[in-house]
């Protein structure tokens, strides 16, 4: 099993904060089956002001780019990904087109 963490930016927009957090207490079925699909095995979302960490647990076999080609030929997978596009937004130092950042693991007990 591997573990990643990434993170992500809000806009700073206390009814957009509000609205990301409804979309996620009511996600589509369609979602969690294609996040399961594509080999995660478990993801938590944490929120502090407008600032997003996410952890997911993968199968070792888990790709990023698997999971992008897997969400590219999902029409509900895109119609999420369109709607939280306009609440989201990448870290300042986020590489072009780059949304969720992944984090470096600096320590671990």
């Amino acid at each position: 099993m591997k573990r990643y963490c990434l993170a992500l930016d809000l806009k700073d927009d206390p009814a957009l904060i509000a609205e990301y957090k409804k979309y996620h207490r009511e996600v589509w079925p369609e979602i969690r089956e294609s996040i399961k699909a594509s080999g995660i095995l478990s993801m938590e979302i944490y929120n502090i002001n407008n600032r997003l960490f996410m952890i997911i647990e993968t199968l070792d076999d888990f790709s990023f780019e698997q999971k992008a080609a897997i969400d590219a030929a999902n029409p509900r997978v895109q119609e999420w990904e369109a709607l939280m596009l306009k609440l989201q937004q990448p870290l300042p130092d986020s590489k072009q087109g780059e949304k969720w950042s992944l984090m470096e693991l600096i320590f671990a007990l």
